[in-house]
């Protein structure tokens, strides 16, 4: 990272040089909370205000410059105040009178700021905010070489994105960033910190987007620049463009109407305002020239029919030979569909199931196949143990040996390796149940005991014994009250449900209010879709409205009617698929700040499953669940931000070679833990796996945050595949994205469980040698790039952040 010492050799680039020349220093533009990252380690992140000045003079100088909020703040609040007023302001003129004029602090090597006059930056590379990005960023590089150190704007936090522009509360369901609002000379609003910040620049400088680099802006460019940068080689709809003008896009074609070229609009020649060289090459669709312009499609349409035809021939050739039979079970089905019984091309199943976008990188491949040659070597292992003699049994090592985690840690600080405490195969059944509670329904074992008990072995699946006790391990039912205390409270539960439904239930000046039509819309298409393989769901049985009663009419959540004409796009619905929907509805009315947001009917499901479709029970678990849960489904994603950062320090502390090779690779985001903890691996198990998991989960025996060591443990499982097989995050996230249904939950538990007590074995074992560590004083110093506290001749301890710590609290 260029500190501002690499730059000060240029006194024109250097802050405090020129306010020491006595010119006067105009604030144009402020924007908070933009970060400089130091390190990997969000903790290291420095916040602070980016900034256009104008130097005045006989020949102003415009400066764009980046200053930490420590260094403002050491110039007074006065300052301060003005970089915060000129934020709120956004718009400021240079001939207004009440101009905004600073003193611009000098700088220390260590702050990372800088100032650098617009006439001196080169380009920008420009990164919006994205999937596998929370924050966008800009790049600055310099004429001389130099690349500024890297913008991330945390627009979350910017007072010109929150506190001046908070959203209606009609529209809540808005997605982040927040829009904001457009500025006085821009009729486009922008989207983010950085595309604010481009906007501003415009108006001081010449900036040119590069079309053979997209995030590239170049700043003032030459004409030689403008002549590289401004020609594009080939439109990404270029092909299509052509497709679509000939006979072959209303032709019959074994490709699905999805996947042909869009048609294209109006009766203008579409290639004259385009500046790629393919469109130039091309004549203009009239009928004076329509023999050339259908030769140069036919041609072109040829040239794509055999390299398509040599590809797939060749593709035939090598898997139709007696060496590739033994892997052809393991391809994809698409590639499958080359070969069959007549050795023949079957090419229109080949595009029907998606043609060449399903192929993957072998490196893929290797990962997947690679896994299950270790999952059956294991499976192998553990046939072999339990033939053994029990005599022997104790000198065989336990199920978590293999974790190679545990190694590293065990060599470090001279740990052992915790065992699991789990026994799944004596799960608690109806008869321990009733021994828990004496003759008048009292308790005659502590709520942890019970917790303890459930969370070392699970609940049995037969029977309905769930339904009796997901209630109380949520905390619908209190656990120390007798059988009549609770039948009170549960009515009084009871009784505030139907409040609430009633808010909406028979009542058509709300129930088709606008907003409310919405949220019914999208309850409706997850409801449809969600768990339809279950018995009990997947009934196409219609519901119908019971007319006679008062509140027939408007009983019904859906919108749409099974009965419509267009079903085919939609799932049929039934009894229970609309009573999950009124719930979903309902809870709607309960937490009006939230609301519905996609994924929760996929935590409704198995309650109501559980549940027997008793509505009441369903909804007040499902209050439960989703008061433990509502962090994933915050608008701005602050909740599931903050779970990733500290699964990415967990791996960190747990596994420092991993963390590496997922730095390497641009994997830290941890996007592909991203569904797994939103929706507590609902997609990653079976029905039964995903309920014998959430209890689990419930207990908060060891953790709130269990469902991190869980996550944890599935990458454990799989860190030497990853990290031998797997380069780029693309990889990484579609091999975890196809764990999904092949994860054996026993083992993943147990792994959990001794990654959890491994951590917090650690953590004791710092914290006691930092205790017994003499005090070292000036000679203590902070490691950049590791993050870590080091001392002269002596060992270092990894720093714990705060959230690392509140890994060790229970729920309860």
């Amino acid at each position: 990272m260029v500190e501002i010492k690499n730059i000060s050799e240029d006194p024109a680039h250097s802050l405090g040089v020129e306010d020491h020349e006595g010119g006067q220093y105009r604030l144009l533009y402020s924007k908070s909370k933009v970060y400089v990252n130091p390190t990997v380690y969000a903790r290291d992140n420095i916040p602070g205000f980016v900034a256009l000045v104008k130097r005045e003079a006989a020949n102003p100088t415009y400066l764009l410059a980046w200053l930490p909020e420590t260094l403002l703040n050491e110039k007074g609040q006065t300052e301060w105040d003005k970089f915060v007023r000129t934020e709120e302001r956004m718009t400021i003129h240079e001939e207004e009178e009440d101009a905004v004029l600073i003193d611009m602090p000098i700088p220390r090597p260590e702050t990372y700021a800088f100032s650098v006059s617009l006439t001196s930056i080169y380009s920008l590379i420009i990164q919006p905010p994205s999937l596998s990005s929370w924050y966008g960023s800009i790049v600055i590089n310099l004429i001389n070489g130099t690349t500024l150190p890297t913008l991330h704007f945390h627009d979350d936090e910017s007072r010109s994105f929150t506190a001046l522009h908070k959203a209606p509360a009609d529209h809540k369901h808005d997605i982040y960033p927040p829009p904001q609002s457009p500025l006085a000379s821009s009729s486009k609003a922008v989207s983010w910190g950085g595309e604010d910040l481009l906007s501003r620049l415009k108006s001081y400088a010449h900036i040119m987007r590069s079309n053979l680099q997209p995030t590239l802006y170049l700043v003032d460019p030459s004409r030689e620049d403008i002549e590289t940068h401004s020609t594009q080689l080939f439109a990404d709809d270029a092909v299509d463009d052509i497709l679509a003008q000939s006979s072959y896009a209303n032709s019959h074609s074994p490709i699905p109407a999805h996947r042909r070229p869009r048609p294209l609009t109006g009766t203008t020649n579409p290639y004259s305002p385009r500046s790629s060289i393919l469109h130039r090459s091309l004549h203009s669709p009239s009928a004076s020239s329509a023999s050339s312009s259908s030769q140069a499609r036919m041609a072109l349409l040829q040239s794509f029919s055999q390299i398509t035809r040599h590809a797939a021939h060749a593709a035939q050739h090598i898997l139709s030979h007696p060496l590739a039979k033994p892997i052809v079970p393991h391809l994809p089905d698409p590639v499958k569909s080359l070969v069959n019984a007549n050795g023949d091309l079957e090419w229109g199943s080949w595009v029907e199931k998606g043609g060449v976008g399903e192929f993957e990188s072998a490196r893929v491949y290797l990962a997947r196949w690679a896994r299950i040659v270790a999952e059956e070597g294991e499976r192998e292992r553990r046939k072999e143990a339990q033939t053994l003699p029990s005599s022997d049994s104790t000198e065989l090592p336990s199920e978590s040996t293999s974790l190679g985690v545990f190694e590293l840690l065990q060599s470090s600080v001279n740990l052992p390796t915790p065992k699991s405490t789990r026994n799944p195969s004596s799960p608690v059944d109806e008869k321990t149940w009733k021994g828990w509670f004496n003759a008048d329904g009292s308790p005659n074992i502590s709520a942890e005991e019970m917790r303890r008990q459930i969370f070392q072995r699970g609940i049995i699946s037969k029977g309905a014994l769930r339904k009796q006790m997901w209630p109380f391990l949520l905390g619908v039912h209190e656990w120390d009250k007798t059988y009549a205390e609770r039948k009170t409270a549960w009515e009084t539960k009871r009784q505030r449900y139907r409040e609430l439904k009633n808010q909406w239930w028979g009542v058509p000046e709300v129930f088709d209010r606008q907003d409310v039509i919405e949220e019914r819309h999208r309850i409706d298409v997850d409801c449809r879709r969600t768990d339809r393989t279950h018995p009990l769901l997947a009934s196409t049985t219609p519901v119908i409205d019971a007319s006679d009663d008062e509140k027939g009419l408007h009983m019904r959540y859906s919108t749409i009617s099974p009965g419509l004409s267009d079903i085919g796009a939609q799932a049929p619905t039934n009894e229970h698929i609309e009573r999950m929907g009124g719930i979903l509805l309902t809870y709607n009315f309960y937490d009006t700040d939230l609301g519905y947001v996609q994924g929760m009917s996929d935590l409704c499901a198995p309650v109501y499953v559980v549940m027997d479709a008793d509505e009441e029970l369903t909804f007040w678990c499902f209050v439960s669940v989703m008061t433990r849960m509502k962090h994933n489904f915050l608008r701005d994603q602050s909740g599931m931000k903050k779970q990733l950062s500290t699964l990415q320090q967990l791996i960190g502390v747990m596994d420092p070679e991993l963390y590496r090779h997922l730095e390497k690779t641009d994997a830290l985001n941890l996007f592909f833990c991203f569904r797994w903890i939103l929706i507590a691996f609902k997609r990653e198990f079976s029905f039964e796996d995903v309920l014998r998991l959430w209890e689990v989960l419930w207990t908060d025996c060891y953790s709130r945050n269990f469902v991190l060591f869980v996550s944890l443990a599935m990458l454990e499982s799989h860190r030497d595949v990853i990290m031998r097989y797997l380069v780029e995050f693309d990889e990484i996230l579609k091999y975890c994205n196809e764990l999904s249904m092949t994860i054996e939950l026993d083992s993943t538990l147990a792994q959990a469980e001794v990654l959890f007590l491994s951590f917090a074995q650690l953590v004791a074992d710092i914290d006691r040698r930092r205790a017994e560590e003499p005090a070292t004083g000036s000679g203590q110093m902070r490691n950049r790039t590791t993050g870590e506290v080091m001392s002269e001749g002596k060992s270092k301890f990894p720093i714990l952040s705060d959230e690392l710590r509140d890994l060790l609290k229970t729920g309860r």
